[in-house]
């Protein structure tokens, strides 16, 4: 293995001695922005410090000719992550099977320690995968369920997950059954009830969201676990939206099974994620793809995907270094400031509705989902796309429709406030076309 001086000397030879640094300066202005901000300052009031928030703004190369208000599909990588991608991709392809497997793929260890670190777990329990999805169903496929076992989970979950468990109900007999809650959900014991209700003596696995990914709702992981562990019953959290979004560690979960994308609030390269089995479990739960009897207890059976890309996965680690930077905590706080610049706006209006009760800051974070009674939501997405350049995402549901908002914190004051201007502009009735008729 390279050290990290050979591996740079390595790169200048193989780009005819023109040396590319393989970091930005946007890591380090970023840490030194950090290092000035007050040790007595909180991170409620770091998150209005502009002069803090410009810089890690700067870190990102994102098209400001659009305000990009759905961070919670995808997240832009700031500057410092791609860079390492690109580094990691060139070197590789000067002799993949060489530069790839001997010199890069090694170090998805040191990133299986940071993930571990963050998460508070062993990093024998950590999984490095492409995307949540992948990470939920290996699980979800990899349980023995026999005939008349029950599955448990809710109509708000990933339809992706739900059609994974359609088709494991149609292959094996087993039946899944479905809860609904309140939206929004003002009181936590409801949805607590709602699942207690819904477990039956055949109940075997639960998933819940941790982020409902429809409206930002923040569920109560830690007492749904408990609960299910009370009755013998395995728990899957899709944490696709809540791993570096605010702060919790595994503690706070004390679920059995966990799966994240981390191309979303971590902001890695697209096409990374992490799985979470708990280490007893590990033995128990098949791979999705095979893997030798020999690894049946290590967590690397879940890896086992065929040839991949190391480029994507070791840039992973310049990620965890930028939120470390950061702070999650004061990443969340700036999350939620964001956010409640157009709250304060539209929320006196009679006719706006939130997805989620935004007066119980605990319910949310840097999503939230909202609807104005009377207008199209289609026309109204539309609208802020073709007219304003802002994008969103509508949100359609049984129970509820509304149009998700996700900022980042690459998201300036100036692109919030012309949303929260678009946005009270439909709601008092001013845009007459996107008017339901």
């Amino acid at each position: 293995m390279y050290s990290r001086r050979e591996f740079v000397e390595k790169l200048v030879l193989s780009t005819g001695g023109v040396l590319v640094l393989l970091k930005t300066d946007a890591l380090a202005k970023a840490a030194e922005a950090a290092r000035k901000i007050q040790p007595d300052k909180s991170p409620k009031e770091v998150s209005s410090d502009e002069s803090f928030w410009s810089v890690i703004q700067n870190s990102f190369e994102v098209d400001r000719t659009i305000i990009n208000l759905n961070n919670g599909g995808v997240s832009p990588a700031p500057k410092t992550v791609m860079n390492e991608l690109k580094k990691y991709l060139d070197y590789s392809n000067q002799a993949p099977s060489l530069y790839m497997w001997r010199d890069l793929e090694p170090n998805i260890e040191t990133v299986r320690q940071k993930l571990a670190d963050t998460f508070g777990c062993s990093s024998e329990e950590i999984a490095v995968t492409r995307n949540a999805s992948e990470s939920l169903e290996i699980v979800q496929q990899g349980i023995d369920l026999k005939p008349g076992d029950e599955i448990l989970t809710t109509d708000q979950d990933y339809p992706r997950m739900l059609t994974t468990f359609n088709k494991i109900e149609r292959r094996y007999g087993i039946k899944v059954n479905r809860i609904s809650f309140p939206v929004p959900l003002i009181n936590k014991n409801d949805f607590i009830e709602a699942i207690k209700n819904g477990i039956t003596p055949n109940t075997k696995l639960l998933l819940v969201s941790h982020v409902v990914f429809r409206t930002g709702q923040i569920l109560p992981i830690l007492e749904i676990s408990r609960l299910a562990h009370q009755k013998g019953i395995k728990l899957i959290c899709d944490g696709a939206h809540s791993f570096n979004h605010f702060p919790f560690t595994l503690k706070d979960l004390e679920c059995d099974y966990f799966g994240s994308s981390l191309h979303k609030w971590t902001y890695a390269p697209v096409g990374t994620g992490m799985l979470y089995v708990k280490k007893e479990l590990i033995k128990d739960t098949w791979p999705l793809m095979a893997a030798p009897i020999e690894m049946d207890n290590n967590i690397r059976k879940f890896e086992e995907i065929g040839t991949h890309p190391a480029a994507n996965h070791n840039a992973i680690a310049e990620a965890l270094a930028f939120n470390e930077i950061i702070g999650v905590e004061r990443k969340a706080e700036r999350l939620r400031y964001l956010n409640l610049r157009w709250i304060n706006r539209l929320k006196k209006y009679d006719n706006v509705k939130f997805m989620v009760n935004v007066e119980n800051q605990s319910n949310w974070c840097g999503i939230v989902t909202v609807n104005i009674e009377g207008v199209s939501l289609p026309k109204l997405v539309s609208y802020l796309y073709d007219k304003h350049r802002i994008f969103v995402v509508r949100i359609t549901h049984e129970q509820f429709n509304g149009i998700r908002v996700s900022p980042n914190v690459y998201t300036m004051l100036s692109e919030i406030d012309k949303f929260a201007e678009v946005m009270e502009d439909a709601a008092t009735g001013k845009i007459k076309e996107i008017l339901e008729t």
